[in-house]
């Protein structure tokens, strides 16, 4: 949004982040120099000409507007919550703050300017003040938001820009954040998908079918499936190879006997030309394709029905997959679908034929996409319309309860399918259905009780986690402390031998320095001296001898309780 482009979101500004109210004005309601008290409500002083000149120069703006109150906001955050309340239409506290401390008592005479209607309203509605939207208002927003900075003191272009990305940023970020698994997204676009193929798979076959068909045109009419017929094509080949022997893989293709038998017999006596060994290898290629083909399309459908559970579990179980993905991609979301009537919903699909009817003034159509759900093709000619009316009531209901419920449940759904079920059997029998309200307070219940049961196995699966990622903390632990255990330990026997050849070291040294002849006693002394001295050391290696075993069995009791703590957590990874 540049600094000359309007602003569709009423008085807060959120490409500056601030709010400016001149006198006797909400935000952006400028007051010219002409109208020194506010009027009763009536046309602006001057015409749109003037003031679209005027808002282009600094100096003629500031004659015509005035910075009566500011009030910027506290923090990102609430920037980003008046930016969602102003854009959905409703009047936050802030601004009601700054409006009931910036407006003159008699609200009664005073017009406010406001550039979006759905604001205005709500300004009206909650402050009893006039206000007015479009025309010169628009100008003068524009020319506020233009020369903002100077308006302001301390605050810069370059600073005001920063304001406008960083808030513009994360005003996207929150319209964008959703749950994953609930939102529709995905189904719109796997639907659309769905369509594309069941086209392309019908083309393609139609194509193999009129290749193959030179060589054997009997085929046509023994398989009209499309998939089922590119698979015999393939497995086929050349029909003049075809023997008994293939009766087997024809019948696992067919699923038929009778079929299998028709298939060798047509061949022998086949009307088709032959064909060359480079034809045939481009067909049985060509074939492969459109078996991949259809194969994908039946993952995406699982896809499909897996992601409508999850989404939209009523309305699927209501009225199926396929035509409840259809609803939400016709109306362009799951929320959107929630927001229409029974009756938009009864035509969704049908706008041409409506618009027709409507020129011509013939008859309207009485269903859309929902033609395609079981329940009209079941009912009588004379009760098509009704029933496809009482069936788009109960699919708006279900998308509501889908749109707007925490835990996604089909048990709405259920109940919903066997109240059109009952009125199916009305309109054929007579029978009268149960009403409305007693099948409600059932399906509360039931809902209730699923909602409780959901809770209770997500609570035991957060329980599991803690306690796995205990386990793992545990034996991360464990590891960090033998490893400095370890290292102790090196570094303990790495002392003892730098210790033992210090010894050596000075007993060498000794040796050296005593003289070499000696009197007869002295050796005898020596020797009595290095006996002690061999003697000493004998009660330190037994303590040594007596503290290891301790030791081994120490270490061996570690390892165990090591070996079952990794245990514990394979275990663990397992389950997961």
């Amino acid at each position: 949004m540049g600094a000359g482009d309007r602003d569709p979101r009423g008085g807060a500004d959120p490409v500056r982040g601030e709010r400016s109210v001149c006198p006797g004005s909400h935000p952006g309601r400028s007051r010219l120099p002409d109208d020194p008290v506010p009027g009763p409500p009536g046309p602006w002083p001057c015409p749109p000409a003037q003031v679209e000149d005027s808002v282009l120069t600094i100096g003629k703006f500031h004659n015509m507007v005035k910075l009566v109150a500011f009030s910027p906001f506290r923090s990102a955050q609430s920037a980003l919550e008046n930016m969602n309340a102003v854009s959905e239409g409703v009047l936050h506290e802030d601004l009601r703050l700054l409006l009931d401390t910036a407006l003159p008592p008699k609200r009664k005479k005073v017009v406010l300017g406001v550039g979006d209607a759905k604001m205005g309203a709500a300004v009206q509605e909650e402050l009893g003040v006039q206000c007015q939207t479009g025309g010169v208002v628009a100008e003068l927003m524009r020319g506020i938001r233009l020369h903002f900075p100077a308006l302001v003191r301390g605050l810069t272009a370059q600073s005001a820009a920063k304001a406008q990305l960083g808030l513009g940023h994360s005003y996207s970020r929150a319209k964008v954040k959703f749950n994953v698994h609930r939102v529709d997204n995905m189904i719109i676009q796997s639907i659309s998908l769905l369509d594309q193929l069941d086209k392309d798979i019908n083309t393609f076959s139609m194509r193999v079918r009129e290749w193959y068909g030179y060589h054997f045109p009997e085929l046509i009419k023994i398989v009209p499936d499309n998939s089922m017929y590119c698979r015999v094509a393939k497995f086929v080949g050349n029909r003049r190879e075809l023997s008994e022997e293939s009766l087997e893989g024809l019948e696992e293709i067919v699923m038929d006997s009778a079929k299998a038998q028709a298939i060798l017999e047509a061949s022998r006596s086949s009307m088709g030309m032959d064909i060359s060994p480079l034809d045939l290898i481009n067909i049985e290629s060509f074939s492969r394709r459109v078996i991949s083909l259809s194969e994908y399309r039946r993952g995406l459908q699982e896809y499909l029905r897996s992601k409508m559970s999850q989404v939209a579990p009523s309305l699927s179980a209501l009225i199926g997959e396929v035509v409840g993905a259809r609803l939400i991609s016709h109306a362009g979301s799951l929320t959107n679908l929630a927001k229409y009537p029974a009756s938009t919903v009864q035509i969704l699909g049908a706008e041409k034929a409506l618009f027709r009817a409507l020129k011509t003034r013939g008859n309207t159509p009485k269903y859309g996409l929902i033609f395609h759900s079981t329940f009209i093709g079941r009912a009588a000619a004379k009760n098509k319309g009704r029933i496809s009316r009482y069936l788009a009531n109960k699919c708006t209901i279900a998308s509501r309860i889908d749109c707007f419920s925490e835990v996604p449940t089909s048990v709405f759904g259920d109940k919903l399918r066997e109240q059109v079920e009952e009125r199916l059997a009305f309109y054929e029998t007579g029978e009268p259905p149960r009403k409305n309200l007693e099948v409600m307070k059932e399906a509360v219940v039931e809902a209730n009780e699923v909602v409780a049961e959901v809770k209770r196995k997500q609570e035991k699966k957060e329980k599991k986690k803690k306690k796995r990622e205990k386990r793992r903390l545990e034996a991360l632990a464990a590891a960090a402390e033998e490893a400095k255990e370890e290292n102790s330990v090196m570094e303990t026997e790495e002392n003892d031998v730098g210790a033992k050849k210090k010894k050596k070291k000075k007993k060498q040294q000794v040796e050296e320095s005593e003289p070499e002849a000696e009197p007869e006693a002295e050796p005898e002394e020596n020797g009595l001296e290095e006996e002690e001295e061999e003697e000493q050391p004998l009660p330190k290696k037994k303590r040594k001898l007596t503290v290891e075993p301790e030791q081994e069995e120490e270490e061996e009791e570690k390892k165990k309780k090591k070996k079952k703590k990794k245990k514990a957590v394979a275990q663990d990874l397992e389950e997961d």
